[in-house]
């Protein structure tokens, strides 16, 4: 069952001084979180590439941080996909098709990688449309 209303502690009006615990999802006074940087390569900062690679985990217990730390010390990290974050966050700004060259020197990559990020992720958006299929198609097949 699903629960709507604030929790019993704090402001219940303010619900800035909250935030989630990313293990079980409670709501917690934001002061009482418990936090840890984990490696995650698919992690992609807006703005500060020094900060791509790193997610900010938070937890309502100790007990909660060390199961999302455990989570994130299994998960590999795989360099092409960080490389295809940092080309897609580069070509955000961009219209038109822009050199790889270009992309790389933009990215901080070297071409080499900036290759590797595309091909990974080309190859994940043809296994999801082998999966999905095409949805160019999808308003043609739906009822009136």
């Amino acid at each position: 069952m699903e629960h709507f209303e604030p929790p019993a502690d704090g402001d219940a009006d303010d619900a800035s001084a909250y935030d989630l615990c990313d293990h079980c999802g409670q709501a917690v006074l934001a002061q009482d979180l418990l936090g840890a940087l984990v490696p995650d390569s698919s992690a992609v900062h807006a703005s500060d590439p020094g900060l791509d690679g790193k997610r900010v985990v938070t937890a309502c217990s100790a007990g909660h941080l060390a199961k999302l730390v455990d989570v994130y010390r299994s998960r590999p990290f795989v360099p092409e996909e960080q490389y295809a974050g940092k080309v897609c966050r580069t070509l955000e700004d961009y219209d038109e098709p822009v050199p790889l060259s270009v992309v790389a020197v933009l990215s901080g990559l070297s071409e080499d990688q900036a290759q590797r990020g595309v091909d990974w992720h080309n190859a994940r958006a043809r296994e999801w449309r082998a999966r999905y299929g095409d949805t160019e198609d999808l308003g043609d097949d739906l009822p009136d």
